[in-house]
């Protein structure tokens, strides 16, 4: 048996919704929040803080907070590469990378997410390969259940915490 690979790992999803729908969904600060996140702020280049509704751009870089967590649960990173159509990559977890590709198959979108350079220390493992994979996971379906019509299943009781859905 081949020993499992710790440093990197992908999921998918299909969509029912066009290509461009589901890549939008992840590209201004009001797409990420009406699926992912309670706060998605982005900064460009010049350090000013991006609209709500304005699209993100290579070199960006992000603030990130969840529903169910307070302040001090912060994620930074930096939008490393996108084409304004149906892929992006950016850093996360500290020196993860992450990338997302939406394809058309059988009528429906694929929505693929690949993280990488996951470090492979025990810690490491359980929390960048386990732990983003398991909200990866809940974060994609909350993104199907989103684009598809469905509710909203992410918790937003920040007193209610150390559940899937936060």
């Amino acid at each position: 048996m081949t020993p499992h690979d710790w440093s990197k790992f992908s999921t998918r999803i299909n969509i029912n919704a066009a290509p461009q729908d589901v890549y939008t969904a992840w590209t201004s600060r009001a797409a990420l929040e009406r699926w992912f996140l309670r706060v998605a702020e982005f900064t460009d280049s010049k350090n000013n803080i991006r609209a709500a509704e304005s699209a993100i751009r290579q070199g960006d870089t992000y603030r990130w907070l969840w529903h169910g967590y307070d302040d001090s649960v912060v994620e930074r990173g930096t939008i490393v590469e996108l084409n304004d159509n149906d892929y992006l990559r950016f850093t996360f977890a500290g020196s993860c990378l992450v990338t997302v590709a939406a394809q058309r198959r059988e009528r429906e979108t694929i929505l693929e997410l690949r993280q990488e350079n996951i470090p492979t220390d025990e810690e490491s493992r359980i929390r960048y390969h386990v732990g983003c994979l398991t909200g990866w996971t809940f974060y994609l379906a909350n993104l199907k259940s989103i684009l598809e019509g469905g509710i909203d299943l992410r918790n937003k009781n920040a007193n209610l915490q150390h559940v899937l859905n936060a």
